[in-house]
């Protein structure tokens, strides 16, 4: 083997157009997935605070903020709804006229060719906050599919590209996959959250959302965070069930898991860069400990390099702006 000094490794990082040359995962704006939270009302712009520059949005605020993203290349969004009322089975998540319906058509009739893709969890909705139906303190898997299923069609009927079904529930996606079949949308791509984790990174979401549980917890449905053969079984069984895109939440902890489940499955694969890793960063960078904008995208490379073709992040609007700008 030919080694030092015919073989110098620094000939290939010389200069910035060397470096760029020879890169071997570069990220695009085209990757990322920016996150919103839809609120009731109008004008309505809550900032949520553990989490610096992202706001709960009214649907009319929220066609401003998608209007902004023209010419950023962030071509995704993904939706959560806020509803002013909760009930036991979530009845507003499954709604005609429900928040993220309304956000759907107005997103679509002002950027059409955007795509949309929504949440479906029925936590947002429940006022237990729990992601499927209760009974006797225990969350029921079954009764809670079709809910989970007719929540995912009106999304469709509303215009979304793409449903995301995020709940844990054993057997979801083949639900939402033969309702949205049966009610004439099959073309409604499905990104299923396949391995998601029970994570203390989910913190500041919950503030977002307005999702936090109002008794217990939620490992028996989402995962264990030391279980990674399992996480690939669940990408496998969401796989034969019909997801089209399948996820790995979070991200940063689970990188071996995006490597792993890039090496085993065909499917595009998505990792969520969630939010108490997004607050981790603004607040050390509000504190001149690191330097924002590197660690941002060196975050950012960190998980494609690791396997994931889509990032749903909160950085979605700053990373495509440093990525157009010279470096």
């Amino acid at each position: 083997m030919t080694t030092f000094p015919t073989v110098r490794m620094r000939r290939l990082r010389q200069s910035e157009a060397l470096r760029a040359l020879v890169r071997e995962t570069a990220l695009d704006p085209g990757d990322f997935i920016l996150p919103f939270f839809v609120a009731e009302g109008r004008r309505v712009r809550r900032e949520v605070s553990a989490m610096p520059g992202v706001c709960q949005l009214s649907v009319d605020e929220l066609v401003g903020e998608v209007k902004a993203l023209d010419g950023s290349g962030v071509g995704s969004v993904l939706l959560f709804g806020i509803p002013d009322e909760k009930d036991a089975v979530g009845s507003q998540a499954y709604a005609r006229d429900g928040v993220v319906q309304r956000a759907v058509a107005a997103v679509k009739d002002a950027r059409p060719g955007l795509i949309v893709i929504t949440d479906v969890c029925l936590c947002e909705y429940t006022d237990h906050g729990h992601c499927g139906i209760i009974e006797d303190g225990q969350v029921l898997n079954d009764p809670s599919l079709e809910l989970l299923a007719r929540m995912a069609q009106s999304h469709a009927d509303a215009g979304a590209d793409v449903v995301a079904p995020s709940d844990m529930m054993d057997g979801r996606v083949g639900a939402i996959r033969r309702l949205l079949d049966e009610s004439g949308h099959a073309n409604t791509l499905i990104m299923a959250y396949s391995a998601k984790f029970a994570s203390g990174f989910y913190g500041p979401f919950r503030e977002a959302a307005g999702s936090a549980p109002r008794f217990g917890d939620r490992r028996s449905y989402q995962m264990d965070p030391g279980n990674g053969r399992e996480a690939l079984r669940e990408i496998e069984l969401d796989v034969a069930e019909g997801a089209d895109i399948v996820m790995v939440k979070p991200a940063l902890a689970y990188l071996d898991l995006v490597r792993r489940a890039r090496d085993r499955f065909a499917q595009p694969l998505a990792a969520y860069n969630v939010s108490g890793e997004y607050a981790m960063v603004k607040a050390a960078a509000a504190q001149g400990w690191i330097d924002e904008r590197r660690i941002v995208m060196e975050i950012l490379t960190g998980i494609k390099r690791a396997g994931a073709d889509l990032i749903i992040t909160y950085h979605a609007r700053d990373a495509a702006r440093w990525l157009h700008e010279c470096p």
